[in-house]
């Protein structure tokens, strides 16, 4: 397991926060930042909401890698059909996928982490019939030692209460937003049905006038 420099209680803050519905594309949550120890091996998790189920032919997932801020992003990791790792050079063969995209779960494992695994990871996930891919990054931090650490029972019981309150909050507008969603579906199909009608019924029925 990997040693991280920030208390559980802001971890937890972060992950609810990262969990929070956006406007656009699908809802992917990601922690912030992952502090791993060199030599280690470590789970970058990303999870995502869908208001509908995983088809294998349908769904898509990107994991890329970016060395800098300014850096272009290398593709490691892809989902078409099935799991296809790219085996980067700088990775080798030291990742492993630990996900299940049926459980809207995509993470991976990064083994034997090395100081120059240090970057940005960046989760793509496309689950049609959603329109817009989703996208959550990770910072990677590589430490030679493990830090100290601190007594944080309060903090964890706080961040807990108001975790699970934002959590409920977080499903309830998830729930609300599918709902809205099929709704706006099925009114659609139904308005094209109408139109459908009426052209047959204005096809199927010439005026008097005409006889």
């Amino acid at each position: 397991l990997c040693p991280c420099s920030r208390s559980p209680a802001s971890q937890l803050w972060l992950s609810v926060l990262a969990a929070a519905p956006t406007a656009l594309g699908m809802e992917v949550m990601a922690p912030a930042t992952i502090n791993a120890l060199n030599g280690s091996s470590v789970k970058l998790s990303c999870t995502f909401n869908s208001c509908y189920k995983v088809e294998n032919k349908q769904f898509s997932l990107n994991w890329t890698y970016q060395e800098c801020s300014n850096c272009s992003e290398e593709l490691f990791l892809q989902f078409r059909m099935k799991i296809m790792n790219k085996q980067l050079d700088r990775f080798g063969n030291r990742v492993e996928f630990t996900g299940n995209p049926t459980k809207y779960d995509v993470s991976f494992t990064l083994k034997n982490v090395q100081l120059e695994d240090e970057g940005t990871y960046n989760c793509y996930v496309l689950n049609p019939p959603d329109r817009h891919r989703g996208h959550a990054s990770i910072s990677l931090k590589v430490l030679t030692k493990e830090p100290p650490k601190h007594d944080s029972t309060v903090a964890v019981i706080v961040g807990a209460s108001v975790g699970g309150f934002l959590a409920v909050v977080i499903l309830v507008l998830m729930v609300v937003k599918c709902v809205r969603r099929k709704k706006q579906q099925r009114l659609n199909t139904d308005d094209q049905k109408t139109e459908e009608e009426g052209k047959t019924d204005g096809e199927g029925n010439p005026d008097e006038g005409t006889k």
